[in-house]
């Protein structure tokens, strides 16, 4: 992997320090309701207006396993990627039938099938209740202010959703605190799969070829949204173009990116440095040891273990490149002379200081409580159970058993009213539960628990007593009632019986529960809260010294990218232009993993012109959550689909680089074609085009 931001640290240390009121070139995940259209009619002659918006929104999926999506027919067809339905293909394989690696399609409607626990989300509108939350907060007595911001931002979701199902309500904090917005979503629970390619032809090339270009990967896959047994129905969905993009083309995406930490403070930043990530890619480089050695044992455990595998690899690029951004000096350099233009501007003025204080020193005195306190909230409440699905199904009804019988306003913020009916149906659907992987996540996690925090802990003590980890384990996988649906049901039911149950994982979670509430609340009043009340008024700070038109980090609402197809030049190997085509992929490929093509490919070459698109770049700032976006032209038209960056776009959490920084994308040319001439989907295909 090249070093990042090293060759072109110039170009990008010029862009970082030319931040005043408004983003630079391409930079920025825009809300809907705060595009800068003018900015964009400057650039490039185009500008979307309000109707263009609208519609892109109303069309816009964001798929809560953490991706995005676009309806793309009136029947509710949703255009996503094949790796943001692995959780849907992975429920729904077996031994006899593994739709992960052969792919899954079915000529006829009736065949589609459900996404267990699958739920998606379109956005409705947004308010702003900034004054309602901060109104409360500053009633409150000294030191409940963040309670009385708890309080009521779950009192407006609860008025806005709390007697409609179909809704869901979000209050969401912008700017870290500047700004508090309620966004109201459709939400729909019925998601059916009808149509994901093999994994070797979304994931040709596999872990080498991840966040790397040239790319040749069918990262594609329909889904279809259901209202009362029904297709979901849509008036004004998005269309296909099946022509694709062009070089030099200003295009947008409209998607859900998970987060960005571009406004975080110097402090903030060094702790995630020092201490978060490297603990982070250490502890997922021996879970992927781990997922590997099973993965040797046989082709059924390899099949069992290999989306979680995919995951960590791709996690672990991720976070290598965040530290990568972060330990870079020339990097760090801006963000420290960025800071320091706020801390000039608050010393320069005490009208600033006597509103905002010094945001900056609360920051960093509580970097002492943050490193104290992470290791048990993420290893006994954050990163609960690495994964395993019994034990997230049993936790969820263990507390849901406590905070269904405590007043609303009291209970955690997952379980509130406008939140709880999720919950219940989530815990309801029907999900595979892969014994092999459900015993290593389940071992891996306790053993590192009991690393991290000490065999002495009393929660490590009660949960091990004289067994091993993989023992307890084995018991939970093997004896455990939780996989089975109707079980949850009556655990649900009667929340008693939940509490009191000998069922080996309610029993591990009764154990364990008090110390990782304990672990939240130490880490939500000693960190999350006061970081967030320092974040609120570092945002008022920036916005006095730099106004407001800037865009929020990324925090999974949606958001408007716009850039233009356009290669790079890359300081190891050169120019890369921005598109690949079907040629290559025969080229490419080599008959030997990951270099070997999917079966439908395999004497394709005749199907598809060689001159057909394949995946492009483009210079859309995009992170983790894009998934699935849409890529549109002016026309709001889709010409391609949002799948991965490039590696200089994995440090992008903390900073764009408009030089480096790449969008990766596949083309609708390859959409369509591959459709109509490798799967016969013509009747998928005409559906997206009509």
């Amino acid at each position: 992997m090249p070093r990042l931001f090293t060759p072109a640290a110039g170009v990008f240390v010029a862009v970082l320090l030319g931040v005043t009121a408004i983003a630079s070139a391409d930079e920025g995940m825009w809300t809907f309701d705060s595009f800068p259209a003018a900015t964009v009619q400057q650039q490039y002659g185009f500008a979307p207006d309000q109707k263009w918006l609208d519609h892109v929104r109303k069309a816009s999926v964001r798929l809560e396993n953490g991706c995005s999506g676009a309806v793309v027919s009136k029947e509710g067809l949703v255009l996503t990627n094949h790796h943001c339905v692995s959780e849907c293909t992975t429920a729904l394989s077996s031994a006899a039938n593994d739709y992960v690696d052969d792919g899954f399609y079915t000529a006829a409607r009736k065949d589609e099938r459900v996404c267990p626990g699958a739920e998606a989300s379109i956005l409705k509108s947004i308010s702003d209740v900034t004054d309602r939350v901060k109104a409360a907060m500053a009633k409150a007595p000294t030191g409940g202010a963040a309670a009385a911001r708890a309080d009521e931002i779950a009192s407006i979701e609860d008025e806005a959703c709390a007697a409609q199902s179909r809704l869901r309500c979000d209050v969401v904090n912008m700017y870290r605190g500047g700004q508090y917005q309620l966004y109201v979503y459709d939400r729909y629970d019925d998601l059916r799969i009808a149509f994901a390619p093999e994994t070797q032809a979304a994931f040709f090339g596999g872990d080498p070829d991840n966040f790397n270009y040239p790319r040749y990967a069918l990262d594609l896959a329909l889904l279809r949204l259901y209202r009362d047994g029904k297709p979901a129905t849509f008036a004004d969905p998005l269309r296909i173009d099946a022509a694709g993009p062009k070089a030099g083309e200003l295009i947008f995406v409209s998607g859900y990116p998970g987060s960005t930490e571009r406004l975080l403070a110097v402090s903030q930043l060094e702790f995630e440095r020092d201490h978060y990530l490297p603990w982070r890619i250490e502890y997922l480089s021996q879970f992927r040891g781990s997922l590997l050695t099973e993965a040797t044992k046989g082709e059924e455990e390899a099949r069992q273990v290999s989306e979680a595998l995919d995951s960590v690899e791709n996690n672990l690029k991720v976070f290598k490149g965040e530290r990568g951004a972060l330990v870079e000096p020339s990097f760090f350099a801006v963000k420290v002379a960025q800071e320091q233009k706020l801390k000039d501007a608050l010393a320069a003025s005490a009208d600033l200081r006597t509103k905002f204080g010094d945001p900056f020193a609360t920051l960093a005195a509580i970097a002492p409580a943050e490193k104290r306190e992470f290791l048990p909230y993420h290893m006994l409440e954050l990163r609960f159970g690495a994964g395993s699905v019994l034990l997230d199904d049993a936790r969820t009804i263990y507390r849901s058993a406590t905070e269904r019988a405590r007043p609303e306003g009291s209970r955690l913020r997952e379980y509130g009213p406008s939140r709880i009916g999720g919950v219940h149906a989530g815990i309801l659907a029907e999900a595979a539960v892969h014994p092999v992987l459900e015993k290593l996540a389940i071992a891996f996690w306790l053993d590192k628990a009991r690393e991290y925090l000490g065999a002495d802990h009393p929660a490590i003590k009660a949960m091990f007593g004289a067994r091993a980890s993989r023992e307890i384990a084995a018991d939970i996988v093997d004896n455990s009632q939780i996989g089975d649906t109707a079980f949850r049901k009556r655990m649900w039911a009667d929340p008693k019986q939940a509490q009191a149950s000998n069922d080996p994982a309610l029993v591990l979670i009764r154990q364990v529960d008090a110390a990782a509430r304990e672990a939240r609340l130490a880490y939500e009043r000693d960190v999350s809260a006061p970081t967030v009340s320092a974040a609120e008024k570092l945002a008022g700070l920036r916005f006095a010294v730099l106004g407001q038109s800037m865009y929020p980090d990324a925090n999974f609402t949606l958001r408007l990218s716009f850039g233009v197809v356009q290669g790079w030049d890359d300081p190891v190997r050169g120019k890369i232009e921005p598109f690949t085509y079907m040629s290559g992929l025969w080229k490419r490929a080599t008959g030997a993993y990951p270099f070997n093509l999917g079966v439908r490919w395999i004497g394709g070459e005749h199907k598809l012109p060689g001159d057909m698109q394949y995946d492009f770049v483009s210079t859309n700032d995009i992170t983790g959550g894009n998934s699935g976006s849409p890529v549109l032209n002016r026309q709001g038209r889709v010409i391609g689909l949002a799948f991965d960056g490039n590696i200089h776009s994995t440090g992008g959490s903390y900073g764009f680089d408009p030089a480096l920084n790449r969008m990766v994308s596949l083309s609708s040319q390859a959409i369509v074609g591959a459709l109509r001439n490798i799967y016969g989907a013509t009747a998928l295909a005409d559906e997206l085009v009509k």
